[in-house]
């Protein structure tokens, strides 16, 4: 596995298992946000000239990544922003099922407004579960987390496609921001019809952006209210009204969405082949040790379909004593939660093994 710690400097400082938290900002993204800060210092509203043109050509690397046309993504600041935006405009919707427990950006929003909600636990069986809940009442909406933000489980793919084409009436929203940027991906080739994503953690792409998929039918099927003038200014928002400027009302900020492009360079450059076969490498290390040692609840080490982190048997205690070796993860649930991206290694392992085993 090649070395990415000059691309990111912390790691000659600290074990990082904390990508589920907080991604790294890798070097590249750094200069560039210098560069462009440094720009904008001595050129003022010259550099704002061409603002228009960074803004199209990230919207189109994020359709070139994630297979999807350009003219459906959606450049919004964080998911909850987005999504909040796509609830406002559904209106023929209201009987929404939601998994119990998950992230509450995905929760709270229907929570909050007038839905008629049912729930399904995660579990093991968690598929099953989802598809007894269709056959027993059919949702107008599925709204979940592909990879749940405790426990790492992750919703299979092909299970949602087949789902989706036995119910194709039924909108599904999902919050991918738990794992863009950890394989490839084909939005348009998938059972979901919208994907938002917070690129601030698995993309590297620092805070700020995050971005909205939708599949050609959604622009149909909702309407959101929100509006402003940049909301028809730009290559992809041609006219007042337009689908994509209901989500980009006002001004983008071109160094957060500009950190997305050059953090986008960054992973076609490895190749998202390489991080996929990176990290499929490394965790099927990690999922054997922490099994091995009975660390991981029954739920997860019983499935085949994971994110990248566990969740492990762990407080406040052992938290601190990684910390003070060197060792940065959280607290999530009932449990130390680790993340383990492209750039860990072997050794990372190791070494949190190391401090586990003398517990």
């Amino acid at each position: 596995m090649k070395n990415f710690a000059k691309l990111f400097p912390i790691l000659d400082q600290y074990t990082y298992l904390n990508t589920a938290a907080s991604g790294l900002l890798p070097l590249p993204v750094m200069e560039w946000r210098r560069q462009h800060d440094a720009d904008f210092l001595e050129k003022g509203s010259i550099l704002k000239e061409n603002q228009g043109t960074i803004l199209s050509e990230v919207r189109e690397k994020v359709g070139r990544l994630f297979s999807c046309a350009s003219n459906r993504v959606a450049l919004v600041p964080n998911f909850s922003y987005g999504f909040n935006t796509l609830l406002e405009g559904v209106i023929h919707y209201k009987n929404v099922l939601l998994l119990d427990g998950d992230y509450p950006s995905v929760n709270w929003p229907f929570e909050s407004r007038d839905f008629g909600i049912n729930y399904v636990s995660i579990d093991a069986d968690l598929e099953n579960r989802i598809e007894d809940a269709f056959s027993k009442s059919q949702p107008d909406i599925f709204a979940f987390s592909l990879v749940q933000w405790v426990s790492g489980i992750k919703v299979n793919h092909q299970f949602l496609k087949d789902l989706k084409a036995k119910y194709p009436s039924t909108l599904f929203l999902a919050d991918a921001t738990q794992y863009v940027g950890t394989e490839v991906f084909d939005f348009d080739n998938s059972g979901i019809d919208v994907i938002g994503a917070s690129c601030y953690k698995w993309m590297n792409a620092g805070y700020g952006n995050a971005f909205f998929l939708f599949k050609e039918v959604i622009a149909q099927q909702v309407a959101p209210k929100t509006t402003g003038f940049n909301s028809f200014q730009g290559k992809y928002k041609p006219q007042e009204g337009n689908f994509i400027g209901r989500f980009e009302p006002g001004h983008q900020d071109t160094l957060n969405y500009g950190s997305l492009g050059v953090a986008i360079d960054l992973i076609n450059d490895i190749g998202m082949d390489v991080i996929q076969s990176n990290l499929q490498s490394i965790h099927h290390k990690v999922s054997i040790a922490f099994k091995d040692r009975g660390l991981l609840e029954a739920d997860v080490a019983n499935r085949m379909d994971h994110g990248c982190f566990y969740n492990i048997s762990g407080d406040e205690h052992l938290l601190k004593s990684l910390r003070s070796n060197n060792i940065i993860a959280s607290l999530r649930g009932d449990g130390l939660r680790t993340s383990f991206h492209y750039f860990n290694t072997e050794r990372d392992l190791e070494e949190l093994l190391h401090y586990l085993d003398r517990q």
